[in-house]
């Protein structure tokens, strides 16, 4: 975006620490907050970068982040969900660097994610989370710089607000794992601002989800059993927009199947 209509936040990369950096894409909206976050991280003196969820296949957002990112060694999905791994095949083929991710289709030139790997490249050593939940493929990469944890959460934790979950028992242990992390740890998340405290946010997620778990047995109490998600969407979340209600409805059939199973 350019001219009378640019806007600063989509423009520059915005640095977090000296081995993490943000392009913001120009896709904002109720589910993506302020728009994707698309990280590069290079540690000290590193000739090449990595680059995490390039975002949607946008070109103009793309071409920023190359700009950014100057020489890429990797490209690394935290999940399949095309906000962030559109992009890829178009970064691997500008900059030549390979792709990696949980789910082997997203791979291009790479192998496939596993939990617990130790991802080694632009001088970093990322630590590679399976943290199911949101969807089944998603992971959370940890590394430490300059004696701080920082963990990419992708969707699994927010920069603001909760995010949309596909199956709650899978979440509710990818938040016990989470939680495990060092006290200070931070949040790079795939949406929204950083987590300064992501063991206090991991914590208020583990609460949220509880009470909306609550929530739901006692709509089913008021409206009967047989209540349909969309019934209990408009008990539970009436004073939710609107705009937000068919994730909502997404997140109840998935708590209906926990509590049901």
């Amino acid at each position: 975006m350019t001219g009378a209509n640019a806007h600063p936040a989509y423009e520059t990369p915005r640095v977090v620490t000296s081995a993490a950096s943000v392009v913001l894409e120009e896709n904002p909206s109720n589910m993506t907050l302020e728009g994707t976050n698309t990280w590069i991280l290079r540690g000290p003196d590193a000739p090449a970068s990595i680059v995490v969820d390039p975002g949607y296949l946008d070109t103009a957002h793309l071409e920023r982040v190359v700009a950014a990112a100057g020489p890429v060694e990797l490209i690394v999905l935290t999940h399949h969900h095309p906000d962030h791994a559109d992009g890829a095949p178009w970064l691997a083929e500008r900059t030549g660097a390979p792709v990696r991710a949980f789910d082997p289709g997203l791979c291009l030139e790479g192998d496939p994610l596993g939990d617990g790997d130790v991802v080694r490249a632009a001088g970093l050593e990322l630590t590679v989370l399976h943290t199911p939940g949101h969807c089944a493929d998603s992971v959370s990469l940890r590394f430490d710089h300059g004696g701080v944890v920082h963990v990419l959460t992708g969707d699994t934790v927010l920069g603001r607000g909760t995010t949309v979950v596909e199956h709650i028992g899978d979440y509710l242990r990818s938040l016990d794992r989470l939680a495990e992390l060092p006290a200070g740890s931070i949040g790079l998340t795939g949406h929204g601002p950083e987590r300064e405290d992501l063991l206090a946010t991991v914590d208020q997620y583990r609460r949220h989800r509880q009470q909306r778990l609550d929530e739901i047995r006692g709509a089913l109490d008021v409206l009967g059993t047989d209540a349909t998600p969309r019934q209990i969407v408009e008990h539970v979340y009436a004073d939710v927009d609107r705009g937000l209600w068919p994730a909502a409805e997404a997140s109840v059939t998935a708590q209906l199947e926990y509590l049901q199973g």
